[in-house]
């Protein structure tokens, strides 16, 4: 059993380079349970290369990542059970609102009337109860934003990465949500970079 006084994640001195670029160099960080870490930066910074090394999409040059004390440098995307939300959503417009929240449970092989309570809880969580078989084209941005992070969360993921998620969202609408968006992930403790 993992103490919780162990980081959840762990970046002991990550480089990463593209050529002659070096994106990232010698990044070490940690992250207790529960946490919310802001990355900051201009573009080209490094944020989202950092983002894509702890996802697993990316590989570092050098150093290690630990999840809950365990290597998971080597460890490929789909084994590290992350969830991740990026500014283009990503969703699936030929599934319905709870369709898509169900994908990924779906992949985790949830049992169905289990995927039915959590795309419920998720939907209420959202603020979307109602909004279940509804098609992704009838949706705002902010609608669908919210879908997104419900389908990131339905699987309960260890960690969530979320790369510039309101980015493509208009001023007045992103302050809003990252205030929703706060209040979503500290009522369900995930941790989330």
């Amino acid at each position: 059993m993992v103490s919780r006084e162990t980081p959840l994640l762990t970046l002991s001195n990550i480089s990463k380079r593209y050529g002659q670029t070096v994106a990232l160099q010698e990044v070490s960080l940690e992250l207790q349970h529960g946490e919310v870490l802001a990355l900051l930066g201009p573009s080209g910074s490094g944020k989202s290369t950092l983002l894509r090394v702890v996802a697993g999409l990316t590989h570092p040059d050098e150093g290690a990542l630990t999840l809950d004390g365990r290597e998971i440098t080597h460890v490929p995307s789909h084994r590290r059970g992350f969830g991740m939300m990026f500014q283009q959503f990503a969703l699936f417009p030929h599934r319905s609102v709870a369709r898509n929240i169900a994908f990924g449970l779906e992949m985790h092989r949830w049992p169905a009337i289990e995927i039915q309570r959590r795309v419920t809880e998720m939907l209420e969580l959202v603020g979307m109860a109602g909004y279940e078989n509804r098609t992704i084209f009838e949706l705002s941005g902010g609608e669908q934003q919210r879908v997104a992070l419900a389908r990131s969360l339905a699987p309960e993921p260890p960690l969530l990465l979320l790369d510039e998620p309101l980015g493509s969202l208009d001023r007045r609408l992103r302050e809003r949500l990252v205030e929703e968006l706060r209040e979503i992930l500290s009522h369900v403790s995930t941790t989330a970079i």
